[in-house]
């Protein structure tokens, strides 16, 4: 069995700790943690809050696996409740479960270190692996087949759009151009080609490919779309005074959170109406002032820490019925303007479709 607390640091994980706990001290209370990785940060709010229970959500099987038995090593068992599921079907698994409302999510948009660190997976472009990236190895697409398939056109998308990668046109050109004579299925073959295709007076610090690697893990997991949906989710599930807590690594991640968390934020009325009416006030508390970032201290420690920004809002008071409704929208379609790019990874339809399967699976 793998020693989990050796390979996996938590990130900002005091401040996590302090946000999350305040909702779930008292009886009965529920926290999720839509992305449960090796559970360190959920091992930390059980024994934080005793009188609360937690459901963990996770894609990957084996971190599920791992993350189950480390709770039962430290006698937390009794209060977690392990889900094999994508976050963005949070509502589905509440739904099994019998939990109309639970009290805190939790959301680290990171990698876990098991993810980083398996060579398999070829997430990373440190080492030579198969172009996988999948984070649930039980679905067909990979980024080698997304290298395989798409044309310069959905490869220059998703390189600009996910990755903000400046010569996005040039390396799709290449990919095209190349693939037939011979297909790319490892991440040495792909690193060669971005560093033959960035000038060197432009690039980023670091490995060249760092962007186009970024940009196939978020195709393959369709992590923006997942994203995007399950915000507004968590939103209409917790109680007022319930906390929504979310870590996130790179801007795309962090505008969409903080895009999300404004709606709630402000006044929802025109700003030259004279007096404004109960339902139209804020219905989110800001908790973090912005972005929590790490110290230079965390980052000495713990390096995947860097890009950090961690943000948190509390339900104030019960969301109105109208946004109640947008939100339900946005959750059921949550990028539209996605759906004309003409990229096919699968959508929240295939997840739906397969969504039997997986209970079955799980089961």
């Amino acid at each position: 069995m793998i020693d989990v607390t050796a390979i996996h640091q938590p990130v900002l994980l005091a401040d996590c700790v302090a946000l999350m706990t305040p909702a779930l001290q008292r009886e009965g209370a529920v926290a999720v943690d839509c992305t449960l990785g090796l559970a360190g940060h959920s091992t930390a709010f059980l024994k934080a809050a005793p009188q609360a229970r937690l459901i963990g959500i996770d894609r990957d099987s084996e971190a599920l696996a791992l993350a189950t038995e480390r709770m039962r090593r430290e006698g937390l068992a009794d209060r977690f409740t392990p889900v094999h599921a994508a976050f963005d079907q949070l509502d589905q698994v509440l739904e099994d479960q019998g939990i109309e409302r639970v009290d805190a999510v939790f959301m680290d948009l990171g990698l876990s270190s098991l993810q980083i660190d398996e060579a398999d997976r070829g997430f990373s472009y440190s080492h030579d692996a198969p172009l996988d990236m999948r984070m649930d190895v039980s679905q067909e697409l990979t980024a080698a087949r997304i290298l395989a398939t798409y044309d310069a056109a959905q490869l220059t998308h998703i390189f600009k759009e996910y990755g903000e990668e400046r010569f996005s046109r040039q390396i799709a050109r290449e990919i095209v151009a190349r693939r037939d004579r011979q297909p790319f299925t490892t991440t040495s073959q792909l690193n060669a080609l971005v560093d033959e295709v960035v000038p060197q007076a432009h690039r980023p610090a670091g490995n060249p490919a760092k962007r186009v690697f970024q940009a196939l893990r978020i195709e393959v997991n369709g992590e923006l779309d997942k994203l995007a949906s399950t915000l507004p989710q968590a939103a209409n599930r917790l109680n007022v005074g319930g906390r929504l807590v979310v870590e996130s690594y790179h801007s795309l991640e962090d505008k969409a959170v903080k895009s999300f968390m404004a709606q709630g934020l402000r006044i929802d009325a025109p700003a030259d109406l004279p007096i404004v009416p109960p339902d139209a006030q804020p219905f989110f508390r800001e908790l973090t002032r912005g972005a929590i970032k790490a110290d230079e201290q965390e980052i000495a420690s713990n390096p995947r820490s860097a890009s950090v920004r961690l943000r948190a809002v509390e339900v104030s008071r019960e969301i109105p019925a109208r946004w109640r409704a947008r939100f339900a929208e946005t959750a059921e379609h949550p990028n539209p303007s996605a759906r004309k790019v003409g990229t096919h990874h699968a959508t929240r339809s295939n997840t739906r479709a397969n969504r039997g399967e997986r209970r079955t699976r799980r089961g």
